[in-house]
């Protein structure tokens, strides 16, 4: 056997009829529907022989080019078919020989079957005497093409991936192919029209010498061929043949009788032309975009669902193919099943969910014969939904803690440096002195949290695409208000972290935002000192205040004057705090389920990059959370969809921020 670059493992399939007929349409999945590759047929009548009687007719032969070696679309595969010669099983050379595989209909059998430089090549007589072999031999003399069509059972085929090659009877063949390894000839039949038009029967009936039936002109025919009695024989038949088609075709199959006209047909050649032209048609089935890729697939998913950006998350190949091969918005269904048909899937409808969603996920699929990922692709589609709803929930905890990347779960730790901190003069001879790691250590740690949901067999079956985008943004959503919770649970819960002892913590009437508050506030923090005394050498930049203090925080950051219209009015009227500290709002430090929380409450925070308060740890340094998706366990129907973000959160140094209480 020739051979091919390295390619998916070989597919074994329970044996099953396939019909070898050219350039069929519609490619699905091996194993399913009838496979046809048209040959040429040659039918000859000849002498009998020696031994026979005296005026016994010669029974005709034939010459069958029934395959020729190469590949093509055939009905029930997806993509092309070559039929191997080398794995083709010949059981004997006596092979019976039908009209169209009809058992019913014989014609003869074979009596030499054999494979010629990569071709399929069969002799043999017509030797049952029923209707059906007299009509083709009898049509044979009437010129009719006859074409060749050969049944087999498949037993193990080869799928050959795009950018890959096969050397197959000869040729060479680029994926993706379909590349039948091992399969059992059956029968040889007979067909009136094959689908390949480059195919041609010639057909010779010839008069034997011993004895004649009749069928074929003389020696003398010929030589008096263009006698006036000959011309009008000629001349009536032809005028009846047509009188013939013109009544069969009754003025309404008007290219039929033109045809037929044209080229000479007979009554029985132009009725059966008719007959089928009269069969109701059936649908289309058009061969599928063999440039649909899991990328063209996304961005399918992304134009159908309004995406903005998506210029951004797919190439422009991508998107134009998807543009035009779903026109009018891709559905669940149609994403699965293209999936699914891609992967193996041998139906055309959604009717099986289970075989389809299995197929989809490449359940029960041979190792390394999934060609699209459809867990990948709804993944991906679903992630940028869940950011989505990630970041539309409230962040102001991105804006005040320090961020740290961890490795694992493990408890970590960080020392601060105190005492001797401070650079030290270098003696001559230029020796360093060494500063020292003191007791003062920080602890974070990162936890999982998640969740799953699904999408129902419910959704699909009413293809819902939106079910992909809805259930991410709310994985996404969810995520995010976790991250929340978790935040300001442990940022509020700090009666011990900001308190008198540790000089963080103001209270008092005088204490309420305003510019004498907020001065009490930042002289509080720039007299923090460190552990030796000293001024921790930081400066305040965040004011964190509850919604009922958006209003007077913004003021005091933006506003130039802070006017008073009372009768004790105070002047200057400058804002001596203007454009000083950044204002954060958050929602959360009023939230009455919250322990610490106080509509009055306000905090002065350095910036978490100089000495952070408050920090948030984040495996492998992961902030967004991730998703994954895969379908539903036997129990269920559907499609499951998980989220899960790996953080924790823990105070830090009390030194890098004052609250104030804002009221007595």
């Amino acid at each position: 056997m020739a051979t091919k670059t390295p390619t998916a493992p070989k597919t074994r399939v329970a044996p099953k009829l396939l019909w070898l007929e050219a350039a069929a349409t519609h490619p699905a999945p091996a194993g399913t529907s009838p496979l046809t590759l048209t040959g040429t047929a040659e039918i000859t009548a000849i002498a009998a022989s020696a031994g026979g009687t005296e005026g016994e007719k010669a029974l005709p032969r034939f010459k069958m080019l029934a395959y020729t070696g190469g590949a093509m679309r055939v009905a029930g595969w997806r993509h092309p078919v070559v039929l191997d010669l080398a794995g083709l099983s010949v059981p004997s050379q006596n092979r019976p020989i039908r009209f169209a595989h009809d058992p019913a209909a014989g014609v003869g059998h074979t009596d030499a079957i054999r494979v010629e430089g990569g071709q399929l090549v069969a002799t043999g007589v017509i030797s049952r005497d029923t209707a059906t072999a007299r009509e083709v031999v009898a049509s044979s003399r009437n010129g009719f093409p006859w074409q060749a069509s050969v049944g087999a059972s498949v037993e193990e085929f080869e799928f050959i991936r795009e950018s890959q090659k096969a050397i197959v009877n000869g040729l060479e063949f680029s994926g993706p192919i379909n590349v039948v390894r091992k399969a059992t000839l059956g029968e040889i039949s007979f067909v009136d029209l094959g689908a390949d038009g480059r195919t041609s029967a010639s057909i010779a009936a010839h008069q034997g010498a011993g004895g004649g039936d009749g069928g074929g002109p003389t020696g003398d025919d010929v030589d008096q061929s263009r006698s006036v009695a000959v011309l009008r024989a000629e001349a009536l038949a032809e005028t009846s043949r047509i009188a013939a088609v013109r009544k069969i075709c009754a003025g309404k199959h008007l290219d039929i009788e033109a045809q037929a006209i044209r080229d000479g047909w007979d009554a029985t050649r132009t009725e059966l032309e008719v007959l089928r032209a009269s069969r109701p048609k059936a649908p289309a089935i058009h061969a599928p975009d063999t440039n649909i890729t899991s990328e063209v697939l996304e961005a399918a998913c992304f134009q159908s669902a309004k995406f903005e950006g998506l210029d951004k998350v797919c190439s422009a190949q991508a998107m134009e193919v998807a543009a035009k091969r779903f026109q009018s918005g891709l559905g669940l269904q149609e994403l699965l099943i293209e999936a699914a048909i891609a992967n193996g899937y041998t139906g055309r409808t959604f009717r099986d969910s289970r075989r389809v969603l299995e197929a989809a996920f490449g359940r029960g699929i041979e190792a390394g014969m999934t060609i699209i990922d459809v867990g990948g692709i709804l993944s991906n589609v679903a992630n940028k939904f869940l950011l989505e709803g990630f970041f539309s929930v409230e962040r102001v905890w991105r804006s005040i803690c320090a961020v740290r990347n961890v490795s694992d779960f493990k408890t970590v730790t960080s020392y601060r440096l105190v005492g001797k901190d401070q650079y030290e003069q270098v003696a001559p001879g230029g020796e360093l002195k060494h500063g020292t790691l003191g007791e003062e250590t920080y602890s974070n740690k990162a936890d999982t949290y998640g969740l799953m949901l699904a999408i129902d067999r419910r959704d699909i079956i009413n293809d819902d695409l939106g079910a992909i985008t809805t259930v991410p943004r709310k994985l996404g959503r969810g995520s995010g208000l976790k991250i929340n919770d978790v935040f300001w649970t442990a940022f509020m819960n700090n009666a011990a972290f900001f308190s008198v002892g540790n000089k963080n913590f103001i209270s008092g009437a005088d204490t309420a935002l305003g510019i004498d508050g907020l001065t009490k506030g930042e002289v509080t923090f720039m007299d923090l000192v460190d552990s030796d005394g000293k001024p921790t050498g930081v400066m305040p930049s965040i004011l964190l205040v509850p919604t009922a203090l958006s209003a007077v925080g913004t003021q005091l950051y933006k506003s130039v004057e802070m006017r008073d219209t009372t009768a004790n009015t105070k002047f200057p009227v400058a804002n001596p705090h203007q454009g000083k500290f950044r204002i954060e709002v958050s929602r959360y430090l009023s939230n009455a389920l919250y322990t610490g929380n106080s509509a009055k409450s306000w905090y002065l925070l350095a910036d978490p990059s100089d000495l952070p308060v408050i920090e948030m740890a984040f495996l492998n340094g992961q902030e967004a959370p991730t998703i994954e998706t895969s379908d539903a366990d036997f129990s269920q129907l559907g499609v499951r969809m998980r989220g899960y973000h790996d953080f924790g959160v823990a105070l830090q140094d009390p030194r890098g921020g004052v609250k104030s209480k804002g009221e007595a």
